[in-house]
């Protein structure tokens, strides 16, 4: 029939039915397979993220939750975290509002490899980590949308020594610390167009996770290293809300304005802890010599308080430019195990700019004038001071994103700088290399024959 164009519109007219039967069999069947794709997806990222270790390299994951992961997908970390836009084909999973604006299913994946020089007035090393940063899922449903997916939220990984001498003067003592491990999270969130240009939006996420901090004593004359191992198994429930606005200024322009809040929200830590002489094999594994558990009682750590704000103007698949102020309450922060650390906490604050630009985004003859440039700064006081002296992290980011039909990969780059020699502080100087998918595609499409 295929052959023959009229018996097939004959074959068409009296078998109709049959053949809407076949064609949504075999949509059902496409769309199936998309899930369990999905899913098998999801399941292996689980895998992968909940035996993650050493995801950071920083010396200040030793302080409370750890180095923090959760910066958004990479089109939003390009832009120095400038989460103002919500798009119907990418998934911005820094406020749930957004969802409400999808029109395409959207499945999206990223992962950061990160060098990163470390200094101190004496001294400096360096070293490298490759971490999965998100996989996440955007639904469009109408006038409102739905999301879920995983990401660590914050990651431990340090490695320190310090050389001292005992009371006697004589007796010579290294101390190595070794901490990793991550705390992770499932988000799933739901958002709705209340008004015309205006959308809100809840995300519910549950964190779980388990750190280890490991202090080894080495002094000269004893026979056996001493080994301090402290265990937390983290978990808990948090979330955040969202609001995102955009209206039209004259013919050409677009105002973006953005909200999202985090409250304050508790972790149950389930701490243990044991003290145990060791001996060293020829390839450096540790073996137990004698060992002691200790009781120590469980915590309660704090994912703190977040108020972030943002505004934007730009052109409808041409430009954006924007600003974003994010405030954190850090004064409920502390310390895993122990807060005689010569460390405190106070309010920080995160200040981003940053946008992008499609020279000609439905151009035929040039795929370079439908790449999307981005570029944004980044300048943060965490809130942890350390010997009287503030941590600062500072970040320039460029990036790009590669369309492929509805589909888009972001490559990114950022240069930043963390902390600082003075007062005894380490300076961490890093370069991050981001690759990131975004697979979009309109499911459940209606087939009709006229």
């Amino acid at each position: 029939h295929l052959l023959n164009p009229n018996l097939m519109l004959f074959w068409l007219r009296h078998h109709r039915t049959q053949y809407l039967k076949v064609c949504i069999y075999y949509h059902f069947i496409a769309h199936m397979q998309m899930i369990k794709k999905i899913i098998f997806l999801l399941i292996i990222s689980v895998t992968v993220v909940t035996n993650a270790q050493e995801t950071s390299g920083s010396v200040y994951s030793f302080y409370g939750l750890g180095d923090l992961k959760h910066r958004g997908t990479h089109d939003i970390t390009n832009m120095g975290g400038l989460s103002v836009l919500k798009d119907s084909m990418s998934l911005n999973i820094l406020n749930p509002a957004s969802y409400a604006n999808l029109k395409l299913t959207t499945f999206t994946i990223g992962g950061t490899s990160k060098f990163t020089n470390q200094s101190d007035a004496l001294s400096s090393d360096s070293q490298n980590r490759t971490s999965y940063d998100y996989l996440a899922v955007g639904i469009p449903m109408g006038k409102a949308g739905a999301a879920f997916g995983l990401m660590p939220y914050s990651a431990v990984g340090y490695k320190i020594q310090k050389n001292s001498l005992e009371t006697d003067g004589v007796t010579e003592r290294a101390n190595q610390y070794v901490g990793s491990g991550n705390i992770n999270r499932i988000f799933m969130g739901g958002a709705y167009n209340v008004l015309k240009g205006l959308n809100a939006g809840l995300n519910i996420s549950y964190n779980f996770g388990e750190v280890t901090n490991k202090n080894t004593a080495f002094i000269s004359g004893v026979q056996f290293p001493t080994r301090e191992l402290n265990t937390s198994y983290i978990k808990g429930v948090s979330y955040d809300v969202g609001l995102m606005y955009d209206t039209k200024i004259g013919k050409s322009y677009n105002l973006y304005g953005s909200f999202n809040y985090t409250p304050s929200s508790t972790l149950d830590s389930e701490n243990s802890r044991s003290i145990a002489t060791i001996i060293y094999g020829a390839t450096g594994t540790e073996f137990v010599n004698d060992e002691l558990y200790i009781n120590v009682s469980n915590s309660t750590l704090h994912i703190p308080a977040t108020t972030v704000m943002a505004v934007g103007i730009g052109k409808t698949n041409k430009w954006m430019f924007g600003g974003q102020l994010t405030a954190i309450d850090n004064s409920k922060t502390t310390n895993r195990f122990s807060n005689n650390l010569n460390a405190s906490y106070k309010n920080g604050q995160r200040i981003t700019i940053g946008g992008f630009f499609i020279p000609k985004y439905d151009s035929f003859t040039s795929y370079l004038s439908r790449v999307t440039y981005s570029a944004g700064l980044r300048f943060e006081n965490s809130g942890l001071v350390i010997n009287n002296q503030d941590v600062k992290d500072f970040g320039i980011n460029f990036g790009l994103g590669l369309p492929l039909g509805l589909s888009k990969i972001n490559v990114g780059f950022e240069y930043g700088q963390q902390g600082t020699t003075t007062n005894g502080l380490v300076q961490e100087d890093y370069y991050s290399v981001r690759v990131g998918f975004s697979f979009a595609d309109k499911w459940f499409r209606k087939r009709k024959i006229d």
